[in-house]
């Protein structure tokens, strides 16, 4: 048996997790991956599908795929049993099966994997062994910890006496200065007020003497510069360190003398900010038709002062057919359902400040050609050696489109290739033996465009998958606010607006 890869991947073929057993290159593997869903037979009972070169070995969990990508010559048996032993591991480490869960452990489920497969091949291994391998405690490790932290511990009380020196000399200095101060007035007078500071503000004031002197010519010119001394300088730079590790601690900031422009910074936040974002993954087939094209949106808000935190948001769309929405579980559906308004269940509560809360999200799913955003076709050839690829791109009026590249994988030349024609820009990535065409911006002057280029002789699928990454200032859904209203005030609440589309996954397959 020889195990090429283990993977978690999407329903769409998105990889999210795989370890590859035996040398491939990175835009194989992806090719395998991205093949895999188109050839997942419905109403089967078997749950493996061969190709030419491999067999994928299969289990569903959930929205998601668990596979295993092995030579036609393995044992299906022993495949299977590994299968199965995979399977109960990433519960184990990943309770939520779901992408963004998977995802975030990802190097905890190929630590996982590692130990069931060696070189391609199972290890005689348990559930419980796994985990008690992937769990090993060290007590040297433990004990150096301990170590770090005592030491760390050391330094901040260190700082701490030393923050506590410092405000005992701004203390003294400013006794000093009130004592100058006061000796403008007189002897008398300042006895006097000196006394009653005593009698209110329980510390005691020690005059300082101060010698008193006519002014000479030289002071009656003007002032001149004095010794200036580094070490309020020094005090704010230690200052600065505390409170980059988290101490409270109040920084003085020098007053602007005469002669010095002040500069001053402000930067004018809005009360409330919202977010529409959108993902879009798209999977086009050689023959230019769409496999599926999926798009998952978000509405994002972040309150940034608390007394705008009472707030309700108006929203406003057009017909949306076939997108399905759905609020976060404090959002009021009825009200939402029926007025187009997202605000809490208890209007008496607040919106969280200072962090983003996702408060409306959809989905949305079709098979449509006129909907793609971007279409792409490629037509390799072969003549005299050579491979002759004309690669063209369409793009429709809804959308223009910033930051456009395409990527296609080449033949392992090693030699960049002749671009005899290019809308745009090109450059090639040795490391992934690919050719990126980029656009900066495709609008209503450029919707279509073309690139043709010669390589090294290579079969067409040398040069799928086509990976496509874009982003745009409008979405799919058509959403928008309205305006946004204070709960408890009345009246309208300024709001600033972003909105974006990103792709997720494009691929030509």
């Amino acid at each position: 048996m020889v195990v090429l890869a283990a993977s978690i991947v999407s329903k769409t073929g998105k990889p999210l997790v795989s370890r590859q057993y035996m040398e491939m290159s990175r835009i194989r593997i992806e090719g395998l991956l991205a093949a895999f869903p188109k050839l997942v037979g419905t109403g089967k009972q078997h749950t493996y599908v061969e190709t030419e070169n491999v067999r994928y070995i299969y289990q569903p969990m959930e929205g998601l795929y668990l596979l295993l990508i092995t030579n036609k010559q393995s044992n299906i048996l022993e495949d299977l049993e590994t299968l199965r032993l995979l399977s109960k591991l990433v519960p184990e480490f990943s309770q939520n099966l779901e992408e963004d869960s998977v995802a975030a452990k990802a190097f905890e489920l190929i630590f996982a994997f590692d130990e069931v497969i060696s070189l391609g091949h199972k290890e005689n291994i348990t559930v419980q062994q796994v985990k008690q391998n992937c769990e090993m405690e060290s007590h040297e490790e433990k004990l150096h910890k301990l170590i770090i932290q005592s030491k760390i511990n050391d330094t901040k009380d260190i700082m701490k006496k030393k923050v506590a020196d410092i405000e005992k000399s701004k203390m003294e200095q400013k006794k000093i200065g009130l004592t100058s101060a006061l000796s403008g007035f007189g002897s008398k007078a300042a006895s006097s007020i000196m006394q009653e500071l005593e009698g209110t503000q329980g510390y005691r004031i020690d005059p300082a003497p101060v010698a008193i002197s006519k002014p000479s010519a030289s002071t009656a010119r003007g002032p001149s510069k004095g010794m200036q001394l580094g070490k309020a300088k020094k005090a704010n730079d230690f200052l600065e360190t505390l409170a980059k590790e988290g101490e409270v601690v109040e920084l003085d900031v020098p007053k602007p003398t005469g002669g010095v422009a002040a500069v001053t910074a402000n930067i004018a936040t809005d009360p409330v900010s919202l977010g529409i974002e959108e993902k879009v993954s798209v999977s086009l087939n050689k023959q230019g038709g769409v496999e599926n094209l999926e798009v998952q949106g978000t509405m994002s808000l972040v309150v940034n002062s608390d007394e705008d935190a009472f707030i309700r948001i108006a929203v406003a769309g057009g017909p949306n057919k076939n997108f399905q929405f759905k609020t976060h579980p404090n959002i009021d559906k009825n009200l939402y359902g029926s007025s187009n308004i997202l605000g809490l269940k208890d209007p008496s509560r607040p919106f969280p400040t200072g962090s983003e809360l996702g408060i409306l999200k959809w989905r949305f799913q079709s098979k449509e050609e006129n909907l793609v955003p971007l279409s792409i076709n490629c037509w390799p050839s072969v003549s005299g050696g050579e491979s002759y690829v004309n690669i063209e791109y369409e793009s429709t009026s809804n959308f223009d489109l910033q930051n456009v590249q395409i990527m296609i994988p080449l033949p392992a030349s090693g030699h960049a290739p002749t671009v005899n024609q290019v809308d745009g820009e090109w450059r090639y990535d040795s490391r992934r033996s690919a050719l990126i065409w980029t656009i900066e911006l495709i609008d209503d002057t450029n919707r279509n465009g073309s690139l043709e280029f010669v390589t090294s002789a290579a079969d067409a699928e040398a040069f799928y998958p086509v990976e496509v990454t874009f982003s745009s200032n409008r979405t799919f859904c058509d959403i928008n606010i309205t305006g946004v209203e204070h709960t408890q005030k009345g009246g309208p609440v300024k709001f600033a607006l972003k909105k974006s589309l990103e792709t997720a996954e494009y691929n030509v397959v």
